[in-house]
């Protein structure tokens, strides 16, 4: 089909039509002086929100990610702190977000370069190549990322590895390090080109690993491989537990079992029938580490798996694509929130499905659900969401989202896997489908 000018006389039209409408008018009043979302806030919605749960966990501090994308290990270290609370019995604690940054980071530069030697005859201006030199080591992840960075590296305090400036603020940091892998991956290719042998090219790669070790360093500090640990408790008492390596401290004050958990997403699109195991090609952080694995399932699975960790008393952590209906200040995620339909004359009716489709939605942020209000017929009315953006937005850093808005942008929750439904407990051993790289489930919670 030919392509079709705008045209001067539908230009009138338009102009026309946009003169004669009052609302039109006003709305272009007010929005020449405020914010969109001032002006089509709906207030009826925002003062009609309570952060009143009945089931609620226990509050913790509200951390802060400040300017980088690593929401998927705040979320992650959120869940843990809560057993270390208890273990060390002290009023407030906090795991050390850097020190899985730093493993992280070094573990995807290892990745990145493992998954460019396994595609080095793939042409260098086709679709797989481009895409994954993209962003080759953001901050974002996944849950089952997450997993293999405790599993291998255990988790810290915070005091023993602290936040940086880098580490705040990862934006310099990582732009240079994509720099460097770009021209690591040219290296490789033309190493290959010219006929280098396979072993001559691994023994490169492990050469450009140091590379990526000394900026790390530089920018977030060194590791510790074992640290001292004492404290002392809410009680006041002096605890001293001696030299631990940061797997022996997981498995002393956090203990989770990381194997007892599953991933489940809720993704309606005609591609991915629900009760089918997914994985992505060429996501992950830890080479020998676990494939990510999503299980999709329908919303009343999804949703009620969820609610029984709550009830059980453990936090949930999820992915949803945190943007969209969200008043920041007020802390509030609700499909009502904003009357866009007043102040353009014009309603969105995508559904989940589309919106996934045409690249409108995906999981963007990661986060922790600890609490939920249930009606009388035990049906969730909204959530109460632990964040990592500070204290000083909603309730003291915590959201509420509806359960419409659940419905709509939710994409992943980490439950149990006692409470997922028998019949589809089988399906979690079997062989995953496997997606393209730029699946939209394929999307990493970094969210700022």
């Amino acid at each position: 089909m030919p392509y079709q000018s705008i045209t001067p006389e539908q230009i009138d039209a338009l102009q026309e039509r946009f003169a004669s409408d009052p609302q039109s008018v006003m709305a272009r009043n007010a929005v020449a002086k405020n914010s969109l979302h001032a002006v089509a806030l709906n207030r009826r919605v925002a003062a009609g929100t309570n952060h009143i749960f009945s089931i609620q966990l226990p509050n913790n501090p509200i951390t802060d990610q400040k300017r980088s994308g690593r929401c998927w290990l705040f979320a992650g270290l959120n869940l843990f702190r809560v057993e270390a609370i208890k273990r060390l019995n002290v009023e407030s604690f906090e795991l050390s977000q850097n020190y899985l940054l730093f493993w992280d980071k070094l573990e995807k530069a290892n990745y990145f370069l493992e998954t460019v030697l396994s595609t080095l005859d793939e042409p260098s201006d086709g679709r797989l190549l481009m895409f994954l030199l993209q962003a080759p080591l953001q901050d974002g992840g996944q849950w089952d990322m997450f997993v293999n960075l405790v599993k291998k590296y255990g988790v810290v305090p915070k005091s023993v590895m602290p936040e940086t400036e880098s580490s705040a603020s990862t934006g310099a940091m990582t732009g240079l390090m994509h720099a460097l892998l770009r021209e690591n991956a040219a290296e490789l290719r033309h190493m290959h080109a010219g006929g280098a042998p396979a072993a001559a090219l691994r023994d490169r790669k492990q050469a450009m690993i140091g590379n990526f070790y000394q900026m790390l360093c530089v920018h977030l500090g060194e590791p510790p491989r074992s640290f001292e640990w004492q404290w002392r408790d809410k009680d006041q008492a002096f605890q001293r537990a001696g030299t631990l390596t940061p797997q022996e401290f997981f498995e002393r004050y956090v203990g989770f079992d990381l194997d007892s958990l599953v991933c489940l997403i809720h993704c309606p699109t005609a591609d991915k029938p629900f009760d089918r195991l997914y994985t992505i090609q060429h996501l992950g952080n830890v080479a020998e580490g676990q494939i990510v694995r999503y299980l999709n399932v329908d919303m009343a699975v999804f949703k009620q798996a969820a609610v029984e960790m709550l009830k059980d008393g453990q936090p949930v952590w999820f992915g949803c694509d945190v943007g969209k209906m969200l008043e920041r200040d007020l802390g509030i995620l609700d499909m009502e929130l904003f009357d866009y339909a007043s102040v353009y004359g014009f309603s969105y009716r995508a559904d989940k499905a589309e919106r996934v489709e045409y690249g409108h939605s995906m999981m963007t942020h990661a986060m922790v659900f600890t609490g939920v209000d249930l009606d009388a017929d035990d049906r969730p009315r909204k959530w109460r969401v632990e964040n990592s953006w500070g204290d000083k937005i909603g309730d003291k850093g915590f959201l509420v989202m509806s359960d419409r808005w659940f419905d709509e942008y939710m994409y992943e929750v980490v439950v149990d896997k006692r409470f997922v439904p028998a019949a589809l407990l089988p399906l979690l051993e079997a062989d995953p489908t496997v997606l393209p790289p730029w699946d939209p489930m394929g999307a990493l919670a970094a969210a700022e």
